[in-house]
């Protein structure tokens, strides 16, 4: 059976784990990834950089990460050009999730660090 966007769901979680593997690796070198050089490390489904369900993985496993208490590990995926920040679906999901993004850029910085700090460490 496939999910909702027509992916066979042992692929999408293989797509997910890749995508959280590599943010790790991202993270203990204390830095950030464009959403090309994240889509250019998962294999098991050829995602677009500004593809809807690339969008809704993130979501998935920023939401995952956060409630586990590792910080909103998408925090780390960012724009290539322009203003070099996750793009508003991060925000979206940080205000789902019932935190206070009044201040954006503080917040991004806060998850960012929570993140880095929690990776780095192990």
């Amino acid at each position: 059976m496939l999910n909702e966007y027509g992916y066979n769901p042992e692929n999408w979680n293989e797509a997910k784990s890749e995508a959280k593997n590599y943010l790790i690796q991202v993270a203990r070198n204390r830095k950030t990834a464009s959403y090309s050089n994240l889509v250019s490390n998962i294999e098991a489904i050829s995602f677009q950089p500004h593809d809807f369900e690339l969008f809704t993985m993130l979501g998935e496993l920023g939401a995952e990460e956060a409630i586990n208490g590792r910080g909103i590990i998408t925090a780390l995926v960012v724009h290539k050009n322009g203003d070099m920040q996750p793009g508003k679906g991060f925000y979206e999901l940080a205000d789902e999730l019932g935190f206070d993004t009044t201040d954006q850029i503080a917040f991004w910085v806060s998850e960012l660090n929570k993140v880095h700090d929690y990776w780095a460490s192990r």
